[in-house]
């Protein structure tokens, strides 16, 4: 499962709806082992595509090494499609390199409304994941109620 706070999706959708008609790329870092998506960094598509996209070599190569650098790692890589549902293409299957990263995917296709959903790939294998949406880091996974037993 993918827990994420809202304001990074605002950002991921904001994103992009303002590179459509063209894909939007980007990553969200977090702390080394965390699974905590935190610090997001929006990449250039270097394919200029709205069918494909491509991270700039020189500039992903910048953002690890800054991510080794801070001990973090890439937990959450996100772009987005265009005019297709929020499914990874067999071009995303065969570029996913990351086997720990949540690989989001958001579809502008409908100007009014954005569709997001997100996915493990594993040696090709693609398995969709639930995605929580949380205000705050704080409370997830407390439970139902988010209120301290005793209270």
């Amino acid at each position: 499962m993918l827990v994420i706070q809202r304001d990074l999706v605002d950002r991921m959708v904001a994103h992009a709806r303002r590179d459509h008609p063209d894909e939007a790329c980007g990553v969200i870092a977090g702390p080394e082992g965390s699974d905590r998506p935190e610090r997001m960094v929006e990449m250039v598509n270097a394919e200029r595509s709205p069918t494909f996209y491509r991270f700039d070599s020189g500039e992903q190569l910048r953002v690890w090494r800054e991510m080794d650098a801070a001990d973090e790692e890439p937990v959450v890589i996100y772009h987005s499609h265009t005019a297709t549902e929020a499914y990874p293409s067999r071009t995303d299957i065969s570029y996913a390199s990351e086997p720990y990263a949540h690989y989001v995917l958001v579809s502008t296709r409908d100007p009014n409304s954005y569709e997001l959903r997100s996915y493990r790939i594993v040696d090709g294998v693609v398995t969709e994941e639930p995605v929580d949406v949380v205000e705050s880091y704080m409370f997830a996974h407390t439970g139902g109620d988010d209120v301290p037993d005793g209270e």
